[in-house]
């Protein structure tokens, strides 16, 4: 199943089709898939689909879902990459079988959540997601969110990728790479901020966060590091598809960085 084909074209749903169910045969391969999600840092993330009704799960911004998607995972260093590396993989596997899904951090009533995956002391619970058949038409609502965060546009690739240090735009790079660093530029962010950053040297590409105020709470760790695991996953899955292998390693190479950036991890390419 080669998930980056999907990654330009995958849309957040928050209006589902109440009347149509997720085809079983779906659900199924889509249940067997996200037992065994892994990622590059090696950090547990456990998922679990909760029925809506029998819950009493729901969200504001959402209508006609079917159900909700889980996730948990240790409260540990690197566990909100690792999360949202896992978390992208689960959303893009949903696109590719025509569920729809969109990462929820805060419009919920987090304590119903919490206690229906049984959250243990030592873990979190960032972000829900609920599945569904999407609507033919986004509500009124949607559309309004969409246009409120600029949902359809992203930052210019020279603001967010650079070469040696911040100073200097990107080079050239081989076709392989250029698509990745394309589908980490149309990743999904919360309140598409982009908070990705992406310094080259050599054949290394290493990954910075540029933090906004707001995004860290104890309930979900720092959501735009959530972020990062996102465009990570973008990255290198977007490499493998193409024939090309790489590999995630913490080395800070201690650039000089822009106030409110850290370094978060690099990626070695075979290029």
């Amino acid at each position: 199943m080669k998930l980056s084909q999907y990654m330009l074209e995958r849309k957040s749903v928050r209006t589902f089709n109440a009347n149509q169910k997720i085809d079983p045969d779906k659900l199924s391969i889509f249940k067997e898939f996200i037992k065994d999600i892994k990622n590059p840092y090696d950090i547990p993330v456990k998922f679990e689909i909760l029925d809506k009704d029998a819950n009493g799960l729901s969200s504001p911004v959402i209508a006609g879902e079917e159900a909700y998607v889980i996730a948990t995972v240790p409260k540990i260093e690197h566990a909100e990459e690792a999360y949202g590396y896992s978390f992208e993989l689960m959303m893009l596997c949903a696109k590719v079988l025509g569920i729809g899904t969109v990462m929820i951090g805060g419009t919920m009533k987090r304590e119903i959540f919490e206690q229906a995956a049984g959250l243990k002391d030592g873990e979190m619970m960032p972000c829900v997601t609920p599945i569904g058949i999407p609507a033919d038409k986004r509500s009124i609502k949607e559309n309004l969110m969409r246009t409120g965060i600029k949902a359809d546009s992203r930052k210019d690739a020279s603001k967010l990728f650079f070469q040696d240090d911040f100073d200097k735009a990107m080079g050239d790079t081989s076709d392989e790479v250029r698509l990745a660093l394309e589908h980490v530029r149309w990743a999904p962010s919360a309140v598409n901020k982009q908070p990705w950053r992406i310094v080259r040297q050599n054949n290394i590409y290493h990954f910075y966060e540029k933090k906004d105020k707001g995004y860290i709470n104890p309930s979900t760790g720092d959501l735009q590091k959530i972020d990062l695991g996102i465009a990570i996953c973008h990255f290198m899955t977007s490499l493998k598809d193409h024939g090309v292998d790489s590999k995630l390693v913490l080395d800070d190479p201690s650039i000089a960085c822009p106030e409110d950036t850290e370094y978060i991890a690099s990626v070695v390419v075979e290029e």
